[in-house]
């Protein structure tokens, strides 16, 4: 079976954290066949556990198989030197507290070298050449200058490896829907240096489902198995059947027997398509009378699933108390250059600190659509939110044609039922 490969660990430099422990993933069925055997050694000799982490991470979408649960079997090699340290329940770090089952930004070589850089823009960035983004799952320390972190780590799209299965296709890195702020949770596990940590990350989980929260942050909605190299299914929308990118429009259908979010860009491309269809080439836009609208039958623009937030998901923190003392443990202090850890084929980054906001439009971007467009470059189109109901408004590009509107306007009909939206 395929698995991602492994954050690769660079060679070490100056401003880089050295991490003496590695994770493995062992079947416990080959174990309890020779649980017996073992149970013959000496008990001065016990084996390494093999020990199971319960997924911090429940996507709403569905994997092939109903069962996937994303939890892991795993060691920390070596084994009896991680066992051996005190477990704390968190950090600090130049003056930052940081919690178990907490968000952190980690620092990689490529920020490393664009701090000694700072000067250097010629090349563009992706969201794979900033910070990666980890949720922590346990906090380990055998003095204060020697504390590790188990982690999750959390995928950029950019970073999803070839051969990842997205429904019944293979795909590798960011794909149309994905959102500028999205990440994909992930049952990635590593050991990191803790001084390895940049900043604390706020990561909501995003329920595609709820209408009336928007996503300042952070989020996700997809879970990324490394085992099986599939992604967990997005909501669906709209009469193409894709899932939704929370950075372009959606509008809702008003008639309550449809009620179906549809895409931005398949209302223009339809709109538009029907425009080549009635004028062609050739023939000029002729206006039609308007109906003056009826008094209180305007009705409020229906709000889109992508102004949805995500409540986090709720885990509570690990209540580590040695000796039946609460610790935390303070690191000594780091210089100011960032260290380094292993990490995946791909990195990850900080987020842009911009928050979304409510409402329509937001930025979109133009996506590939199966069917042809005869249209282009005689016919465009926008929708106007400002208006309500909105509005499609259209001009013809067609410099050879004249004798009717080179501009109009036109209501929003639902892809599916056809009802005008409202």
């Amino acid at each position: 079976m395929a698995t991602a490969r492994k954050r690769p660990r660079p060679e070490l430099e100056e401003s880089q954290a050295e991490c003496p422990f590695s994770v493995i993933h062992p079947d416990p069925n080959e174990k309890e066949k020779k649980a017996k055997r073992r149970r013959q050694e000496s008990e001065e000799h016990p084996q390494p556990k093999i020990l199971l982490q319960a997924s911090p991470f429940s996507p709403m979408g569905k994997f092939k198989d109903p069962n996937n649960t994303m939890d892991r079997h795993y060691q920390v090699q070596p084994y009896q030197k991680w066992m051996d340290m005190t477990r704390y329940n968190s950090f600090v770090l130049n003056g930052v507290k940081y919690w178990s089952e907490g968000f952190i930004f980690v620092a990689n070589s490529s920020t490393i070298e664009r701090q000694k850089n700072p000067g250097d823009t010629l090349q563009p960035r992706k969201k794979s050449d900033d910070d990666w983004v980890a949720r922590i799952l346990e906090i380990r320390a055998a003095d204060e200058h020697h504390v590790y972190a188990r982690v999750y780590w959390m995928y950029w799209p950019d970073e999803l490896p070839a051969g990842t299965q997205d429904g019944k296709k293979l795909i590798q890195g960011r794909q149309w829907y994905h959102g500028a702020n999205e990440l994909i949770a992930s049952n990635h596990m590593d050991v990191i240096n803790v001084v390895s940590v940049t900043a604390q990350a706020t990561v909501n989980q995003w329920d595609e489902t709820n209408e009336d929260e928007v996503q300042p942050a952070l989020y996700w909605r997809q879970a990324f198995d490394v085992r099986s190299m599939e992604l967990s299914s997005a909501e669906l929308r709209c009469k193409c059947n894709r899932p939704e990118n929370p950075d372009k429009r959606l509008f809702g259908c008003s008639n309550d027997d449809c009620k179906k979010w549809l895409h931005d860009e398949c209302l223009i491309h339809d709109a538009l398509l029907k425009t080549y269809k009635r004028l062609g080439t050739d023939k000029p836009h002729k206006p039609t009378p308007v109906k003056e609208e009826e008094a209180g039958e305007a009705a409020k623009r229906p709000l889109s699933p992508s102004e949805t937030g995500a409540a986090q998901t709720a885990e509570q923190s690990i209540d580590v108390k040695p000796e039946e003392q609460q610790q935390t443990i303070k690191l000594a202090d780091v210089e100011n250059s960032l260290p380094t850890i292993k990490a995946n084929n791909a990195s990850a980054s900080v987020a842009s600190s911009k928050p979304k906001q409510r409402g329509r439009p937001r930025k979109s971007e133009l996506n590939n659509q199966a069917a042809a467009k005869p249209y282009e470059g005689l016919f465009e189109g926008v929708i106007l939110s400002d208006p309500s109901p909105p509005v499609m408004e259209i001009t013809d590009l067609r410099e050879n044609v004249t004798g009717g509107d080179k501009s109009w306007t036109e209501p929003l009909h639902c892809l599916i039922c056809d009802h005008e939206i409202q």
